[in-house]
């Protein structure tokens, strides 16, 4: 659901008129942004899950956990890192990876470190998915978003969502993120 961003009423204070404790609401430009943005993003994550349903049988979320097993050392990540890394909470990822298993592509083992923890690893059979699925989805990402962009917008969209990134980035270890429950 969408929340509230814009303006208020037009008998309310504008945001030069507020006091220092109302909100500072989103002039019309950036809710018209805001709004694109969000729809823009909307359409993106459910083309490519819909691709990776089509091709692969799974969500867009577990091809992300796939490739991040793929690329990790070993084909093998402690399951809270993998957690941490996917933004997702352990209860999430717990499931996702029980479906994995079911598939075959994913098998825990215990963390030899660690006698709580566990490592998700990718199978031969995960390797085969994602070597099977990478040329179709990556071509999905291309037509959804390179194709349609300059190099110039390419390149201002890179470091528009590399700032993002690092202002929402947590920096203390003592961070409330739901991934680390």
């Amino acid at each position: 659901m969408e929340h509230m961003t814009s303006a208020p009423p037009p008998d309310e204070p504008l945001r030069d008129e507020a006091r220092p404790d109302e909100p500072r609401w989103l002039s019309d430009e950036e809710q018209r942004i805001w709004r694109a943005y969000l729809h823009a993003t909307t359409l993106l994550e459910d083309h490519l899950d819909r691709q990776l349903q089509r091709d692969a049988g799974m969500p867009h979320i577990y091809y992300g956990l796939l490739v991040k097993l793929a690329q990790a050392p070993r084909r093998r990540m402690r399951m809270t890192e993998l957690a941490r890394d996917a933004k997702i909470t352990r209860s999430r990822l717990s499931h996702a990876i029980a479906r994995l298993e079911r598939n075959g592509w994913v098998r825990r083992e215990d963390c030899p470190s660690d006698k709580r923890g566990q490592n998700a690893v990718l199978t031969p059979a995960g390797t085969a998915v994602l070597e099977r699925t990478a040329p179709g989805h990556v071509e999905a990402v291309r037509q959804a978003l390179f194709d349609r962009l300059s190099p110039e917008q390419t390149g201002q969209l890179g470091e528009i969502m590399r700032v993002m990134a690092e202002g929402l980035q947590p920096q203390g270890e003592d961070a409330d993120l739901p991934w680390l429950r």
